[in-house]
């Protein structure tokens, strides 16, 4: 019988991506997978490090697992692996580290892990392991024929980011943009599209920066200004590749700059009836001045043109974003203007963050570092309004048929019901004895709740 390996995912959609690549990597190695409680033999913890907590939420789970079974291989993956490497090979909860570029070799590094344990370890059986993740220039290929208890499927395309804004970790821990070949890429949602996945979502750490690399692997390109904004001519070929295959129903588009958002490119996909008309576009702030500290490529009338364009060339489009609240030297009145333009946007939905100083970035540097309670004030008004943007937008499809991809069937004390998502990314609860996940329906929506959620 093989060994049983249990998995814990920390962060964003990416890391969903890999921790899924994982599991199919050791179950075709011969692992068993298991839930994350005791009785594994491996633990893998993909972690996170984009904030303080998420620091602290992977270090509890790594010391978690080595509680539940002390004798288990206990295996760190991911961003927090490559900030705190040197803290973690002194942690004695940890066995084994692995960086963001060596995700693909987890089976040989656990042989070669147990080998050594036995005795049975050889120079050969040695696994390289990748010093830097700053000198990698090539993609590590990883790939999933299937994700667990889904209807969507989640498809990776580039990994790394050039854009260095001034509070962010990830380019010191993802790299330099390294883009997915089209080939393997299309391969990958072929198959999911076989599998009966019938929404493909496009994701990456920088999806805006895919092909810089292949136009200039010598250089380490940022995506333009929108002041200068180019149509990401890879990106678009490859979103009408993916839209062309047998099968595919749905392509939802991860996150985007908006200096990719050019009149062109928005054109170009509008003209594909399977993008769905939810965008991603994270704002950070609606104060110019703000933004020019945090070293974004926009200002906010550029952006304002950019959700102009999306809301021109798609009907009733979700326009979603983030906002970090709380950013050094962020005054009352900057405040304000960011608060102002999220009334003027009304997106569908915002994602509000408190800034959390990073080590190693220049806003950690940065005089006029705000307090806790401060930031926390903050986000509260923003959190509000966006509760009240999001009931707003969602009341539009009251009385309307929207398109609802049926995902997964719950039960609460009034019986069954099934969970969906619109082409708006908007929650759908119908109630209904039969399981319908998989299916595509036009449902009229009776009532809407006041989270946003529709009820059809």
């Amino acid at each position: 019988m093989g060994r049983k390996a249990a998995f814990h995912n920390l962060g964003c959609k990416v890391n969903e991506y890999e921790t899924e690549a994982m599991i199919q990597e050791l179950e075709r190695a011969g692992y068993e997978t298991v839930p994350f409680a005791p009785g594994a033999d491996v633990y893998v913890i993909n972690t996170c490090t984009v904030t303080n907590i998420a620091d602290r939420k992977s270090r509890q789970m790594l010391h978690r697992a080595k509680e539940m079974n002390p004798s288990a291989a206990v295996v760190a993956v991911g961003c927090y692996v490559e900030d705190a490497r040197g803290r973690l090979q002194a942690d004695p909860a940890v066995d084994i580290i692995v960086g963001n570029n060596d995700k693909s070799n987890l089976a040989a590094i656990l042989d070669a892990w147990y080998a050594e344990r036995s005795g049975d370890s050889s120079e050969e059986e040695t696994v390289p392991y990748t010093d830097n993740i700053n000198n990698v220039r090539s993609y590590e290929e990883l790939e999933i024929d299937r994700t667990v208890g889904r209807t969507r499927a989640y498809i990776k395309i580039q990994d790394g980011c050039n854009q260095f804004c001034s509070y962010c970790m990830i380019p010191y821990v993802r790299g330099r943009v390294r883009s997915r070949k089209a080939e393997d890429v299309l391969a990958e949602a072929e198959r999911l599209s076989r599998a009966g996945y019938r929404e493909i979502v496009i994701t990456g750490i920088h999806i805006s920066s895919y092909g810089l690399d292949f136009d200039a692997p010598d250089e380490n390109r940022q995506t333009p200004d929108a002041s200068e904004a180019q149509t990401n001519e890879r990106l678009l070929d490859l979103i009408r590749r993916i839209c062309a295959l047998d099968g595919v129903r749905r392509v939802r588009l991860g996150s985007l700059e908006p200096g990719v958002m050019t009149e062109e490119f928005v054109q170009g996909i509008a003209a594909l009836p399977e993008i769905c008309p939810q965008f991603h576009l994270s704002l950070q702030s609606g104060c110019d001045a703000t933004l020019a500290r945090m070293k974004r490529k926009y200002n906010t009338a550029e952006f304002r043109d950019r959700v102009g364009l999306l809301r021109r060339w798609f009907h009733e489009p979700a326009i979603t974003t983030d906002i970090i609240t709380g950013f050094p030297g962020e005054t009352d009145e900057e405040f304000a203007e960011t608060v102002e333009f999220v009334k003027e946007l009304h997106f569908a939905k915002t994602h509000v963050f408190k800034y959390s100083r990073r080590d190693g970035t220049k806003a950690a540097a940065m005089p006029e570092q705000l307090t806790d309670a401060v930031k926390h004030r903050r986000s509260l008004v923003l959190i509000d309004l966006d509760r009240k943007n999001r009931r707003a937008y969602a009341e539009q499809f009251r009385g309307r048929i929207v398109e609802v991809l049926f995902e997964e069937r719950k039960e609460d004390a009034d019986g069954f019901y099934m969970t969906g998502h619109t082409r708006e990314s908007l929650e759908v609860h119908f109630r209904t004895e039969e399981d319908v996940g998989g299916d595509i329906r036009g449902m009229t929506v009776r009532d809407v709740l006041p989270d946003g959620t529709l009820l059809v």
